[in-house]
């Protein structure tokens, strides 16, 4: 059976195969071809000026390249594309509460939400130069119960080759971020420096937002969705069980987390927006289900 890595990457190479898109490797003629040769090869539409701006001033580096190195969203498994593909859509036609319940943040219907931010900063502490950068969050009105939603996207990275890290101690050292954090504070100081619990989902990363979510809105003030692409087999089995770990150990310090898997979140926009929006429906669900 594939790995789950090699199942997504020679899945998203059918479909530029499908659609004749030119591939290129990640040095340009060295690599193996996964890269589109223009960013908006790999994308439903084009940035938006605000979003492309958003993605220049993040940590991540995503559409800085050239001719000869490709930039990283420009890889057909790219998470960032993958976010970009999903929530652009809803933000450029006004429809942010739509795209906000189909990710079970808020009901069907409801008109909480305002405006869709990329690549957004939470600063954890002064101590920590780089604060972690949340892919996707969701302003919502003055007037919501929540503040925002936040989503973390994830596409190839957590069946990859390269283990993902532990938490670092430093965080551990600074007691007053994990006032009211019980339990997230014993699981951080299992997988500090190392995780060992974890072999798909980067459990570090996801307390890091939650650190940085917490400082600027307390606990009760945003909503955090994990959203992941699901695998057959023994891979997506494992991270399955591992979200729902987590998923256990947050709420049970009052953190609002849930997770939702990107074919789970396009069945539910088919079911209810496919008659509206048919031409992009049918590009994620062909591209992505």
């Amino acid at each position: 059976m594939l790995s789950g890595y090699e199942y997504i990457v020679s899945k998203q190479i059918q479909w530029a195969k499908n659609h004749n898109i030119p591939l290129m490797g990640s040095e340009g003629k060295r690599g193996r071809a996964t890269y589109t040769l223009d960013l908006n090869q790999n994308l439903f539409e084009s940035l938006l000026e605000e979003n492309q701006n958003q993605f220049i001033h993040g940590n991540g580096q995503e559409i800085l390249g050239s001719q000869e190195k490709p930039a990283k969203m420009q890889a057909l498994h790219s998470s960032s594309a993958l976010g970009v593909n999903i929530f652009q859509y809803w933000q450029k036609r006004g429809l942010i509460s739509e795209i906000a319940s189909a990710c079970g943040f808020c009901n069907r219907g409801s008109q909480v939400s305002e405006r869709i931010v990329f690549e957004e900063k939470y600063m954890i502490d002064t101590k920590f130069v780089i604060p972690p950068n949340i892919d996707v969050v969701i302003h919502n009105k003055k007037s919501s119960k929540h503040k925002l939603f936040a989503i973390e996207c994830k596409f190839s990275e957590a069946y990859g080759e390269r283990s993902h890290g532990g938490l670092k101690s430093a965080y551990l050292d600074e007691q007053n971020l994990w006032r009211d954090l019980i339990n997230l504070n014993k699981l951080a100081k299992e997988i500090s420096p190392n995780d060992e619990r974890y072999s798909c989902l980067h459990a570090a990363q996801l307390i890091k937002h939650i650190l940085g979510l917490k400082t600027k809105l307390g606990n009760k003030n945003f909503r955090l969705l994990y959203l992941w692409y699901d695998v057959l087999g023994r891979e997506g089995a494992n991270h399955r069980a591992e979200v729902d770990d987590f998923t256990e150990i947050a709420k049970s310090d009052g953190i609002k987390f849930h997770a939702r898997t990107y074919q789970e979140l396009i069945v539910i926009l088919d079911r209810y927006y496919r008659d509206d929006h048919s031409d992009y429906i049918k590009y994620i669900s062909e591209r992505y289900n």
